[in-house]
């Protein structure tokens, strides 16, 4: 078990959002379901919290009711080796969401994403600033990542 773990909040859809990450990761799995009792916290039986693994990372999900709702001050970000890679992510978390900015989407349950590929944080990260602004200034105009514009701009081309 790992130390730490993030534990998402919704209002009556864990499930659902549990069921649907599991779905768009092949490296996941369902681990365990808790469900209320006669002594709450709601009716007998209902789902409270799921938690569930992503890639070894493990997730809960809770039934936490209508108060709380997702903004995008946490995201969880998509390491992505290649465009394809990138592109099948975007597009399963995509389904019923809304696309936002700079590689950013909101999924259908209103959690926010980073669909993020692996050489734009090399790029960024390079000691050469003027590649970098580069590379910055043509992730700014995206909307999905696209990692040919961004190299072509880190190569000044």
């Amino acid at each position: 078990m790992q130390k730490i773990a993030p534990c998402l909040w919704f209002d009556g859809n864990a499930e659902e959002a549990a069921a649907f990450y599991t779905s768009v990761f092949s490296a996941s799995r369902i681990a365990t379901t808790l469900h209320s009792t006669d002594a709450g916290p709601g009716p007998a039986g209902e789902v409270v919290a799921i938690t569930f693994e992503i890639e070894g990372q493990e997730f809960m999900v809770l039934n936490g009711g209508p108060q709380y709702k997702f903004t995008p001050a946490i995201s969880l970000m998509v390491h992505c080796d290649s465009q394809e890679e990138l592109d099948r992510y975007w597009s399963k978390l995509l389904d019923g969401g809304e696309p936002v900015a700079c590689g950013w989407l909101r999924d259908r349950f209103g959690v926010s994403w980073q669909i993020t590929p692996n050489v734009l944080l090399q790029m960024l990260r390079d000691p050469d600033r003027a590649k970098a602004s580069r590379v910055m200034a043509q992730m700014m105009k995206m909307v999905k990542l696209d990692i040919a514009p961004l190299e072509q701009a880190y190569r000044g081309e």
